[in-house]
C-alpha cells in the first residue's frame, strides 16, 4: 500500500497528493448575460484559497472537482 507521505530519518521527504480533490467555490463573479459559450471561463476563489477558472454557470457554493497539480476545473462534484 502506497502511504502520502514518505519519511526519511523521522522527517518528512516528500508527499503525494491525490490527483483530483472537490473543493467549494467560495467567490466568484455573476454570470454575464450572453457568456454561455463553452469555452468562455471566470475567475473564482476556492474553499482553500486556490485561485482556479470556472464555466460561467458555477456559482458561489458550488463544489467542484479541480486537477491538484494546476488547480484547474474538471466539472462539478457528484456529491
Amino acid at each position: 500500500m502506497s502511504r502520502p507521505l514518505s519519511v526519511f530519518d523521522d522527517r518528512p521527504s516528500a508527499i503525494e497528493l491525490p490527483q483530483r480533490v472537490t473543493l467549494e467555490v467560495v467567490e466568484t463573479e455573476p454570470v454575464t448575460k450572453g457568456q454561455t459559450a463553452s469555452s468562455s471561463y471566470k475567475p473564482a476563489i476556492l474553499s482553500n484559497g486556490v485561485r482556479s477558472t470556472v464555466p460561467p454557470h458555477i456559482g458561489p457554493g458550488t463544489r467542484i472537482v479541480v486537477l491538484t497539480e494546476d488547480g484547474s476545473y474538471v466539472e462539478r462534484a457528484k456529491d
